[in-house]
């Protein structure tokens, strides 16, 4: 799963989250960080009005939360929507002995991005990419 500190960078650099079923979010405060919660049509909702979006709790009788703003919330993307995000700047994904790498092509320049966790080294070359887009 993508780290907290990579999913916030991602959101500061210009990525917008439409919530939809089965991704994955934090409440974006220190004492939440472990917490991770899913949006599902049956316990969280998303929710969208006039005055803005919302994460609706339905039933969820271990919090005393009926529902959150959408940017109280840190969206996690999963590995197949990080590289979905990269579109057809995405390359490949390897195994390396103690890292996975992402290679991807961004304006002409090959550029590879390892970490040990897969979804985060998509989310390093995403970083890379909408730095690009928003330069």
């Amino acid at each position: 799963m993508i780290s907290t500190d990579l999913a916030r960078a991602l959101r500061d650099a210009g990525l917008i989250w439409h919530p939809a079923s089965g991704d994955r979010f934090q409440l974006d405060e220190p004492e939440f960080e472990a917490d991770v919660f899913t949006v599902s049509d049956m316990t969280i909702e998303a929710r969208v009005y006039s005055t803005g979006a919302i994460l609706a709790f339905n039933g969820t009788t271990e919090w005393a939360l009926d529902s959150v703003a959408l940017d109280d919330a840190l969206w996690l993307p999963s590995e197949a929507q990080l590289r979905e995000l990269l579109r057809g700047t995405f390359r490949a994904l390897r195994r390396l002995a103690d890292t996975f790498a992402v290679d991807v092509e961004i304006a002409g320049t090959a550029l590879t991005f390892e970490h040990p966790e897969p979804s985060d080294a998509y989310a390093m070359a995403l970083l890379q990419l909408l730095g690009r887009v928003n330069d």
